[in-house]
């Protein structure tokens, strides 16, 4: 099975960082922003850089067909995403491949729910959408909870 993990840089790649023992064992690459903390944290892995979108919707279409050509090109069998402005056209193209995605809503989202994970979960682009905190649950009632990642 090959991976495909998307993250947007910072906490969200840390995050992702912490299922390595889970990707380790898979084929995978990572979609993400390119900073200096993804840069250096991907050192030793097959990383795609897109734009980040802004909240902007020319730089959205930009990262879409971005992700678009990536997916194209590596083929993934399912998406793991931890979120932000990286997820949005991950999961939505998955979904339109029908492939398999699951959806981590991020952990520093305890009162409110994150822009990402309210259009992914609204546009039902995560066969599996996980929440990291049980108050999250008022936001997302068809989610799952199972902790946090930490």
């Amino acid at each position: 099975m090959k991976l495909c993990l998307a993250c947007s840089a910072g906490g969200h790649l840390s995050e992702m960082s912490q299922l390595r023992e889970i990707y380790l064992k898979h084929n995978h690459f990572f979609i993400t922003f390119k900073r200096n903390d993804s840069i250096e944290l991907m050192r030793k892995e097959n990383v795609f850089f897109v734009i980040d979108p802004k909240r902007n919707p020319l730089l959205f279409l930009i990262n879409f067909f971005q992700t678009l050509r990536i997916f194209l090109r590596e083929k993934p069998d399912a998406i793991i995403s931890t979120g932000a402005g990286v997820a949005i056209a991950v999961c939505l193209i998955g979904k339109i491949f029908g492939k398999r995605v699951a959806f981590i809503e991020s952990y520093c989202r305890i009162k409110e729910p994150s822009l990402s994970g309210k259009i992914i979960y609204r546009l039902k682009g995560a066969d599996l959408f996980l929440v990291q905190w049980k108050e999250n649950l008022k936001f997302f009632p068809k989610a799952k909870y199972y902790g946090g990642v930490f």
